[in-house]
């Protein structure tokens, strides 16, 4: 159904610039059924903000979850969102517990509880971001390609959480996990009053390291990535970059790229694929 699509594009163009500027570069035909995806994730991962409390975004995750498992056959038909995407995964076999995971995953978004451990970082960012990767690859290629994508999605996943660090900060979420943050004695009351301290410095280094070593890993791997899948990965060229302003500046400041960089450093590794990870 063309405007359930279209209905779709407008969203993801609205809520995920880069991701819909990615999605430019993929094969027209493939396009819809991106976007349909990429919609999906921006509901799921927006629902907080949406919402505004616990409750009523356990209702709408939840509601997604039954939408996926078939149960609301007749909603789904009233919501092109949901409509174009089970088009989607019957279309091109995606696979539901996936979906349904990534879901599950972003329950931890709707509270303040805090990450506990740097193991429940690395399973939330591979059911959210790397999952992601893997379904939009299957796409484009017939393939999860999961050997790429899922230590580029995790290094994606870190980039962003530590990006959006401030406002995390500022409604009294931590995605820097305590495990991290007792290491290095950064204590949270200090991160929800907004002071800086050593110990936080050297806590998010420890993260963006990590998210290096993850951006590594898939450098190292690029090998397996089908070309068909390119335009799936063309969203983590702007890890590094994150990574590096994030590093000159106060763990409070700012750190985002602006638009017109975003867009160049995707046409960029759209030309020279090596530069997704490089």
């Amino acid at each position: 159904m063309p405007d359930a699509f279209t209905h779709c594009a407008d969203l993801v163009r609205a809520t995920d610039r880069d991701r819909f500027i990615a999605s430019l570069f993929a094969p027209a035909q493939r396009r819809g059924a991106l976007h349909a995806l990429y919609a999906f994730n921006s509901e799921v991962a927006r629902v907080r903000e949406v919402a505004r409390e616990a409750l009523p975004g356990e209702i709408r995750l939840q509601w997604w979850s039954e939408i996926i498992s078939g149960e609301r056959s007749a909603e789904a038909r009233a919501n092109p969102l949901a409509q174009a995407l089970l088009e989607t995964i019957e279309r091109h076999a995606l696979a539901t517990p996936q979906l349904i995971a990534l879901i599950e995953a972003r329950r931890f978004d709707l509270y303040d509880d805090p990450m506990a451990t740097l193991a429940d970082l690395e399973t939330y960012a591979q059911r959210t971001s790397s999952a992601l990767f893997a379904l939009a690859a299957q796409i484009l290629s017939g393939s999860d390609a999961g050997a790429v994508v899922e230590p580029a999605g995790r290094a994606y996943a870190l980039a962003g959480l530590l990006r959006a660090f401030p406002l995390h900060a500022a409604r009294r979420q931590l995605y820097a996990p305590m495990e991290v943050l007792d290491r290095h004695q950064a204590h949270p009351h200090d991160i929800f009053a907004g002071r800086s301290s050593a110990g936080l410095k050297a806590a998010l280094g420890e993260l963006r390291d990590l998210a290096r070593r993850h951006l590594r890993a898939a450098q190292a791997k690029m090998d397996a990535l089908p070309p068909a899948a390119i335009p799936a990965l063309l969203p983590v060229a702007l890890v590094r970059p994150w990574l590096d302003r994030q590093e000159r500046r106060d763990p409070f400041a700012p750190a985002e790229l602006p638009p017109w960089r975003r867009q160049w450093l995707i046409w960029r590794a759209a030309r020279h694929p090596a530069r997704i990870v490089g």
